[in-house]
């Protein structure tokens, strides 16, 4: 048993009082000089949790067709009355050469329309947004480029519709235009089929530059040159060192004739 003496207990009332005092001093820190608290324990250091970087904006759709009231149904040419062309490419061919075009119309300020084939979209997806970032008009050229006046309605129809879900899954729109494959003109049934599928209009041309024949680079100029004129629709096409290597002339020819290279859009607008 422990004996409690009376300095024990004299000792215990001191400390007691001590740590009222304390309290008492503890709670008006504001009358006095305190003591500094204890340290807090030192925690390791923490990064900011990371910021996630921000998603890159998805490219805007690009444009959808559009009707020109009082044009007709298949359209060849566009006024005669403003110093413009228009400049059309059928799509399909060595992307390098596709690339080439581009490049060397964005150089000189030229707008083009590319009209392009469904199955060349499968196998090059990347160009359908190149063209329309390079400030072009991208349409419908077929899935296939067969000859699609002699179809059968269905298979013209899929002709038709499966390009343009190629180019609606790949851009957010079936393209601003379609042209047949292997004809200058659509026929009434492939018309009506285009209509329905989306397109009140069918791009043909008045300007044919034969360029798919391969007669070389000077042979290509000259024909564009001759027949070219305010309002104009030129038939090109992707695919052929003849045209890439024209393009430059027919370009610098064109301004010097004040004739401006623009997208079939611009064209009509």
């Amino acid at each position: 048993m422990v004996r409690v003496t009376t300095t024990n207990r004299r000792e215990a009332l001191r400390a007691g009082a001590g740590i009222v005092a304390g309290g008492a001093l503890a709670a008006g820190c504001g009358a006095g000089r305190a003591a500094a608290p204890p340290a807090a324990p030192t925690s390791p250091a923490v990064s900011p949790p990371a910021v996630p970087a921000a998603s890159p904006r998805p490219p805007a759709p690009a444009p959808a067709p559009r009707a020109y009231p009082g044009l007709p149904v298949q359209i060849t040419h566009g006024p005669r009355t403003r110093p413009q062309v228009a400049l059309t490419f059928h799509g399909q061919g060595d992307p390098a050469l596709a690339r080439a075009l581009l490049t060397t119309a964005e150089q000189r300020g030229a707008h083009l329309t590319v009209l392009a084939v469904g199955t060349w979209l499968d196998e090059h997806p990347e160009l359908a947004r190149r063209i329309l970032d390079g400030g072009h008009d991208l349409g419908n050229h077929t899935q296939r480029h067969d000859s699609v006046n002699a179809m059968s309605e269905a298979g013209a129809r899929r002709e038709i519709t499966d390009c343009a879900e190629r180019l609606r899954r790949l851009t957010g729109s079936i393209g601003t235009w379609f042209r047949p494959s292997r004809a200058a003109a659509a026929s009434p049934l492939v018309a009506r089929l285009a209509r329905a599928a989306g397109y009140p209009h069918v791009l043909s041309y008045d300007v044919d530059s034969l360029d798919h024949t391969r007669p070389g680079a000077a042979a290509v100029t000259r024909k564009v040159l001759a027949d070219v004129r305010e309002g104009s629709v030129v038939s090109l096409h992707f695919g052929y060192p003849d045209t890439v290597a024209a393009l430059p002339d027919v370009l610098t020819e064109l301004g010097r004739r004040g004739l401006r290279a623009v997208t079939t859009t611009e064209l009509l607008s």
